[in-house]
């Protein structure tokens, strides 16, 4: 298989969240339970008592041993050693009938593939004619009560509302290249002249700029590429009298985000903007990493188009002042900061909400514009992040130990804070996709398709010491469905065929309302909240649709493109390479540089791209011993 080419071609993304969750739930770990691997801890502990410090073991579950308890085990092997019996792996306790994984997974017939496809469009649909028919011009639809939702003008401190609904239509927004996706062009078309017809961002609605920039930017930018694309991936779609407009409400847009990057001491961007006034004098000053450092995509898209250098100027600068506040110990970020004084409120470093897209960007920037120094930092960030985020055994597929688990440490000394990950951690694998590591993508999503077997979706939090969720509610994200996805087209393997109907399956028989799809309030339960996000309609469907649909336009060898954090198609063009100013900040200092990352070389890593090999194509991905591993770890038995 053609790795390389993969690398360059392949679809990429995700949405991430707001920082809400951060703010919202405490992080404080927790005691007194048993460890899923029938481990039975007396007491976690996350710190040696004696001197305060972490331990070195990779294994994340003696990681979480305190020193006392280490002691009295060592004492108890000494205890009648030479006639104890000799210990076999505990590994055994995984083995049995090989063939049970075998044969659920091995195969999928075309047929049901097309079954699938089908039942994906439809899904999509349903929820896209009932928001259009109960719900537009509003932002989102309630699928319970079939009614349009808009802002919650009486409570602005609604943020969980406010940040990302801004009275401009979000969900038609939102879904635009998906109509494409789905070979939908009339409606495509009919959607891009409601859009220009209906929308303005005049409006008394204060968002939050990342929101704003991935749903409603993005989708500008990408339908506006699509429409004028001379290569034409999905046929001839221009609009005869189009004229930019699409171009120009992005533009519009992004100057009105523009006050968020002013009266900031760091250049990091205050989060949140009205459309019409700015931002707020009352304004608070504190951001998540993602928030302010996943907006270069879609702005050094609009710079490159427009030939305005002012977008990519902002936003860059932006990363490089959260890249210049990293650990000098560890190298790692936290997930809170205030702009104004460059403090870290959050000392939490992990992959998931607040955290996740900045590393996305990194990567999706260089293969969008080229920029060396967006994979240098992008390449440090990883090395950091395996280094002190990742426990368990080193190799994914061999050898002995508990299965790779990224976790949630401290920024400053990488000692471990909680024992929860969250639903937006399952992004990870399909970035690893795109870095080449396809051997660690496919362990890691095996441990977030573990949990979903287990709940029917993936809760917002799930503690992996307690084996429960921490957080219950599921509002439909992509995320895991994404990673699938990836891995299916890095792979061909059918068992990310047969995940994806598992995860569509499940929204049909749990998420599905009257008039569309739900959140869902409990993932024991199952009991739901009335609201679809658009989210749903931009990335879930989109990204199952495509599993399914090995013909796409954008499956062939000639397209290549990437997907932006929201989902939205982006092609990979040479235009977007091209700058027509000279280099943005040409003498600042801070910079990352070849000689900061660990061997000083500069290179997609391709060196992992021929792990997965051509004889385990139809074979499990993830070895049954393992695969059993995991789900017990989770509970499943």
């Amino acid at each position: 298989m053609q790795w390389k080419s993969i690398l360059v071609g392949l679809v990429v993304h995700r949405l991430t969240f707001s920082c809400l969750l951060w703010l919202a739930f405490g992080l404080g770990p927790s005691w007194g339970f048993n460890f899923p691997l029938n481990l039975h801890l007396n007491k976690l502990q996350l710190f040696n008592e004696d001197d305060g410090t972490s331990s070195s073991d990779n294994s994340w579950s003696q990681r979480i041993h305190g020193h006392g308890d280490a002691q009295s085990r060592t004492s108890c092997a000494k205890l009648g050693e030479e006639n104890s019996p000799k210990k076999s792996s505990y590994l055994s306790l995984f083995e049995g009938d090989r063939d049970e994984y075998d044969r659920r997974y091995s195969s999928f017939p075309d047929t049901l593939k097309l079954k699938m496809k089908g039942m994906a469009k439809d899904m999509f649909f349903f929820g896209y004619d009932n928001y259009m028919k109960y719900a537009f011009p509003e932002d989102e639809l309630n699928p319970i009560d079939c009614q349009g939702r808009g802002p919650d003008v009486l409570n602005p401190s609604n943020i969980n509302i406010n940040d990302v609904l801004g009275n401009y239509s979000l969900t038609l927004i939102d879904t635009l290249d998906t109509l494409l996706v789905l070979g939908n062009v009339s409606e495509f078309h009919r959607a891009v002249k409601l859009v220009i017809d209906t929308v303005s961002f005049d409006k008394d609605s204060t968002v939050q700029v990342f929101e704003a920039n991935i749903r409603i930017l993005g989708s500008l930018i990408s339908a506006h590429i699509l429409l004028t694309d001379p290569k034409h991936p999905f046929g001839d779609v221009g609009l005869d009298d189009y004229d930019n407009e699409l171009l120009h409400l992005a533009h519009d847009l992004a100057v009105r985000l523009l006050p968020a990057f002013e009266n900031t001491s760091t250049g990091i961007p205050h989060p949140r903007v009205n459309l019409k006034s700015g931002v707020s004098p009352d304004s608070i000053n504190e951001t998540c990493t993602s928030g302010a450092g996943s907006l270069l995509v879609e702005f050094g898209i609009l710079s490159r188009l427009i030939g305005d250098s002012t977008f990519e100027w902002v936003a860059r600068r932006a990363v490089r002042a959260l890249w210049n506040l990293r650990s000098n110990e560890t190298g790692l970020l936290g997930n809170v900061v205030n702009i104004q004084t460059g403090q870290w409120v959050g000392m939490q470093s992990g992959l998931g909400a607040g955290m996740d897209s900045f590393y996305e960007y990194l990567l999706k920037s260089y293969i969008l514009f080229g920029e060396k120094e967006d994979y240098l930092m992008f390449q440090a960030s990883y090395e950091s992040i395996q280094n002190h985020l990742r426990m368990g055994r080193e190799s994914c597929n061999e050898g002995e130990g508990d299965p790779p688990l990224y976790v949630n440490v401290n920024m400053f000394n990488g000692q471990i804070m909680n024992t929860w990950i969250d639903s937006l951690q399952a992004f990870f694998p399909g970035l690893l996709v795109l870095n080449g590591d396809v051997e660690e993508a496919i362990c890691m999503h095996a441990f977030y398709y573990a949990i979903w077997k287990r709940f029917g979706a993936l809760p917002e939090r799930y503690n992996w010491q307690l084996q429960a969720p921490d957080v219950l509610f599921y509002p439909l994200r992509p995320e895991l469905v994404e990673s699938t996805y990836l891995l299916y087209q890095a792979t061909k393997n059918p068992f990310y065929l047969h995940v994806g109907m598992d995860i569509l399956e499940s929204l049909e028989k749990n998420a599905k309302v009257r008039c569309g799809y739900a959140t869902l309030h409990h993932v024991v339960d199952k009991s739901k909240e009335d609201r679809m996000e658009s989210f749903f309609l931009s990335e879930t469907c989109k990204y199952l649709y495509l599993l399914f649909d090995d013909d796409n336009p954008l499956h062939k060898s000639e397209n290549k493109y990437i997907f932006t954090t929201e989902g939205h198609v982006v092609p990979i063009d040479a235009r977007f390479r091209e700058k027509q100013w000279n280099d943005l900040f040409p003498c600042e200092e801070g910079v990352v540089t070849d000689q900061e990352t660990s061997n000083g070389s500069f290179s997609i890593n391709n060196s992992n791209c021929d792990r997965v090999s051509e004889e385990r194509r139809y074979s499990l991905p993830l070895k049954s011993v393992y695969m059993r591993q995991i789900d017990h770890m989770v509970g499943l038995f």
